[in-house]
């Protein structure tokens, strides 16, 4: 009778060895964040050893593939009359002189840059002034060929547009 009981008190050590094992795999697991992108690491504020909370932002990731590299022009809102998407676009880099890019109109924001910001003007002032909004006009490169590009760099676009 008391190996029966000192059998159950080894298999209960085994049980709850193997319960720590499992609570120590899955909090292990808590430890990675994974990215939802392949690109490059910018804005990093995070080292190795440091603690972290929920939320809080450890980086930015840039993707910069062929696939994920766009243009997005700000067109006064006098000039998008005739843009739709599909229409072609040349765009030249600032960074390139003489470098010729191609690529397509994806599509036209919903409103002006300046509604979308975090503070929108308010002109509570009495007195109206117009001021012409800008639209961003979202364009993705055609693949192919093209020299390195990041995220800010000017660039001058050209969209032919049908009248």
């Amino acid at each position: 009778d008391i190996k029966a009981h000192l059998v159950d008190a080894q298999k209960a050590r085994v049980e709850l060895a193997q319960a720590r094992l499992e609570d120590a795999k899955l909090n292990l697991s808590y430890t990675t964040a994974a990215s939802p992108v392949d690109g490059h690491v910018t804005r990093k504020s995070v080292q190795k050893g440091m603690m972290v909370s929920r939320g809080q932002p450890l980086m930015a990731v840039v993707p910069l593939g062929p696939e994920a590299i766009w243009v997005t022009a700000n067109f006064k809102e006098s000039e998008i009359t005739h843009i739709a998407p599909g229409q072609p676009a040349d765009i030249e880099v600032d960074a390139y002189p003489g470098v010729k890019l191609k690529g397509r109109v994806d599509s036209i924001m919903a409103g002006s840059g300046a509604a979308f910001s975090l503070f929108p003007p308010e002109n509570a002032s009495g007195n109206f002034v117009k001021v012409v909004q800008r639209i961003p006009v979202k364009i993705l490169l055609d693949p192919g060929d093209r020299p390195v590009l990041r995220i800010g760099m000017s660039v001058i676009p050209t969209i032919r547009a049908k009248r």
